[in-house]
């Protein structure tokens, strides 16, 4: 039998789900914690450990509904996996959890870090089409504190191999699921470098699943330590001074519902964050979204409007110069053309990408409002709008119900007919939400 055929009939061995009564039982119970009752009788027939970490999320004031946080996107995802500890080892876990390309396993397989944050989601299309939508996606918070009880969080807080089945999962949005998790330390320090899951049916939750994912942590670990032997004993001479990395910086503007855009930037010696002037911003905003550099001319007419004189923008840039010169030194802008010398991130951008691969309620869930909703500046206006039209236009296009519903509930949806309208057609016959979407759209059409 190859590996392959061995993860198959692993996932297809003693599938360990929750009876139907146990199931009840459990959303009961779920539904009294969130009531504030952690008295009830029906939380004492709760597994401890399921019980235990959702107190642990009801007392951090977790939401049992929601999607996690974006909090590593595009470059910066791809740059911080490339210097993560557990890359090395992504060959293994493939190898081992997903037979062939794992394009058809049947299960999803999640790779973190030790703050709970996925790096890498890999395993059965399919599913992770659907698991996107409960913002189950490569670059998302889904530590204990952030998403409440779930296998690869909850593995994190107790460090050890942890088995969440459906309804035991504190956030509603994550109860169709079940999962399998396990962290992995550093072979020497015992440190928790990150964590491993599988996420799909009953079948993730069997006996089987369980010591797969603890072989897999541990074969890890022990490939860890076979890679750190092998480069002690090729070194030759010490890494001098010269020699050593530059930092690297990671930056991001935050522009969603903000006048004041805030500019946080980290290097491998510290962290910045601090709060732009109206003009400064829509200057690095320009900027970030023509990365490959604008002229002074061009760049003038994006931020004052048409006509405007490069003299007007040539103060200006001075001002953030020196700003960004004690704040963020490596984001100083270079001329002819003005550009960036390292790309800066957007809290937009973020949006437009979540968008761009199907994680509606995610994207939508990130946008905070308007891009600096006060500016006047031609080009933020400009982008602002684009964000506005792609976000209106995946949510009327692709969005589920209930991510249409929600993007009915914010500024931008709540007078937008032809939303509404969609999800009226889309609401069951006999829904009680209805009432209140025809009355929302005779609204609307009577102003």
């Amino acid at each position: 039998m190859t590996n392959g055929d061995a993860v198959v009939a692993s996932w297809q061995g003693s599938r360990e789900g929750l009876p139907e009564a146990s199931r009840l039982l459990i959303e009961r119970a779920h539904e009294e914690l969130i009531a504030g009752n952690l008295d009830d009788h029906r939380l004492q027939q709760v597994r401890p450990l399921v019980r235990e970490s959702w107190e642990r999320s009801w007392r951090g004031r977790v939401g049992p509904e929601g999607s996690p946080q974006i909090e590593l996107v595009s470059e910066e995802l791809e740059a911080y996996r490339l210097t993560h500890p557990l890359a090395s080892a992504m060959d293994m876990i493939r190898a081992l959890l997903l037979p062939g390309t794992g394009e058809e396993s049947g299960v999803v397989v999640a790779v973190g870090d030790q703050a709970g944050r996925l790096l890498w989601i890999e395993g059965d299309r399919r599913l992770q089409s659907l698991t996107e939508g409960m913002g189950f996606v490569a670059g998302a918070n889904w530590a204990e504190d952030a998403v409440g009880t779930t296998a690869p969080g909850t593995a994190l807080t107790l460090g050890q191999t942890v088995q969440i089945r459906g309804a035991e999962h504190y956030n509603r949005l994550v109860h169709p699921w079940s999962c399998t998790a396990a962290p992995v330390r550093d072979p020497e320090t015992q440190r928790v470098l990150g964590v491993i899951d599988i996420t799909g049916g009953a079948e993730v939750v069997s006996t089987q699943a369980r010591l797969l994912v603890d072989a897999t942590a541990r074969a890890v670990e022990g490939e860890l330590m076979v890679s750190r032997l092998r480069a002690r004993s090729e070194a030759r001479r010490p890494v001098t001074i010269s020699s050593r990395p530059k930092p690297t910086t990671r930056a991001t503007l935050h522009v969603l519902g903000r006048d004041r855009a805030r500019l946080e930037s980290e290097t491998e010696l510290e962290e910045s964050m601090i709060e732009l002037s109206a003009r400064h911003a829509a200057i690095l905003l320009m900027l970030a979204v023509h990365r490959q550099g604008l002229s002074a001319e061009r760049l003038s007419e994006l931020v004052y409007g048409a006509g405007a004189s490069a003299d007007t923008l040539r103060p200006e840039m001075v001002r953030l110069r020196k700003v960004l010169e004690k704040h963020a030194p490596s984001l100083v802008p270079e001329s002819r053309p003005y550009r960036l010398p390292v790309a800066l991130e957007t809290d937009a951008h973020d949006v437009l990408s979540l968008l761009d691969r199907g994680a509606h309620r995610v994207a939508l869930t990130a946008y905070r409002g308007p891009v600096l909703p006060e500016s006047t500046s031609p080009g933020v206006e400009d982008f602002r709008e684009s964000v506005r039209a792609a976000l209106r236009e995946a949510m009327l296009s692709e969005a589920s119900l209930d991510v249409l519903l929600a993007y009915a509930d914010i500024p931008e949806g709540q007078r937008d007919a032809a939303a509404l309208r969609l999800a009226l057609e889309m609401l069951p016959a006999r829904s009680p939400k209805r009432a209140g979407l025809v009355a929302r759209i005779e609204r609307l059409e009577q102003d």
